[in-house]
């Protein structure tokens, strides 16, 4: 039945992308309008456009109907009533499809620091690693004009001290860096310390030295350091990170340097734990088809297929409980058209 309604929402969504040129935004508003109380009709509007397009139709719903179509279905997803007539679940996954990415990670990173009384460290990685520099400041400045917090001090603040932590820490003052171009000497250069601070010489991994490279490094230039080491040593360096002198800090830092170097790789890793039901973080699954199904979800298509025998959306459908919420998350998957976003 999944695999049904994946095959009538790759339909309905090309239909809808080629719609939205022939047809004005007050048309899609009025469907939308007419939708609430119909989930499958609801979902099929919302989740056949493209993001920007969402964002353009939540403009336009407002103007025309004076209500906000997000907060509606925010509201929705926090009321035992769904006068949406859609799940919680699903009214909050849709509200958040048609928010702005930077404000849409903002409520990610706050949602991380709330979730069980842990702090979902990988959600907050994402972010400082996946994203550009510019588009972490507009998550800094979205984060505390909703929260009146910052986020960056709201990490220093965790207790007890964790890998993570300092990583983020590092991360978080590498996007003040600006640094405009990517430099192979500085790559090379750095590639012989990474590897003097760590299988070059006995014990842990030099963690000082480790976090002052991650801290003072462009995203982009970080990848050029790690491909240089690779080139010059013969193996990534996440491989020499895999012995025995492996603590929490290198754990930490092999998950952080995948997300940086292959994000298909890590979010492909991530989907797969999400669909076999081994994920401690059970927001991941909509959270990665979200952040990447404009980005690189056919990469990770891909990557997930060639390292699990499997395609993402045969898996994903077989383990997805029926109802709106898995075709939702099943409609996002398809969409996988390149388009600018904050992203890396």
């Amino acid at each position: 039945m999944c695999v049904l309604l994946f095959s009538c929402n790759v339909v309905r969504i090309a239909e809808r992308v080629m719609a939205w040129s022939s047809c004005n935004g007050e048309s899609i508003c009025k469907e939308i309008h007419d939708s609430w109380g119909q989930p499958a009709h609801l979902i099929q509007h919302l989740a056949g456009l493209s993001q920007l397009e969402c964002r353009k139709t939540r403009e336009t719903y407002v103007k025309i109907y004076g209500e906000d179509p997000a907060q509606l279905l925010l509201q929705s997803s926090e009321s035992s009533s769904q006068g949406t007539g859609v799940s919680q679940r699903t009214s909050a996954a849709l509200s958040m499809l048609m928010l702005n990415p930077h404000e849409r990670d903002a409520i990610v990173a706050r949602e991380a620091f709330e979730k069980n009384d842990t702090v979902n460290y990988k959600a907050l990685i994402e972010i400082f690693t996946c994203r550009k520099s510019s588009h972490v400041l507009l998550i800094q400045a979205a984060y505390h004009a909703k929260y009146k917090r910052q986020l960056d001090q709201d990490i220093i603040s965790i207790e007890p001290s964790q890998p993570y932590q300092r990583i983020l820490m590092a991360l978080s003052a590498s996007h003040k860096a600006h640094q405009a171009d990517a430099s192979q000497h500085i790559a090379r250069c750095d590639a012989m310390r990474l590897y003097q601070a760590g299988e070059g010489k006995p014990g842990a991994v030099d963690e000082a030295v480790l976090l002052e490279i991650l801290s003072k490094r462009s995203i982009l230039q970080l990848r050029l350091t790690f491909s240089a080491y690779k080139h010059i040593f013969g193996h990534t360096y996440t491989a020499s990170l895999k012995n025995e002198k492996s603590g929490e800090f290198e754990d930490a830092l092999r998950v952080v340097v995948t997300c940086i170097c292959n994000p298909p790789k890590y979010y492909a890793e991530t989907l797969y734990a999400c669909v076999k039901g081994t994920a401690t973080d059970k927001g991941a699954l909509v959270r990665v088809i979200m952040s990447r199904a404009e980005v690189d979800m056919n990469e990770i298509q891909k990557v997930f297929k060639k390292k699990y025998g499997v395609e993402l959306k045969i898996a994903m459908s077989e383990s997805l409980p029926s109802g709106d919420y898995g075709e939702l998350v099943l409609a996002l998957a398809t969409k996988t058209c390149k388009v600018p976003d904050g992203s890396v």
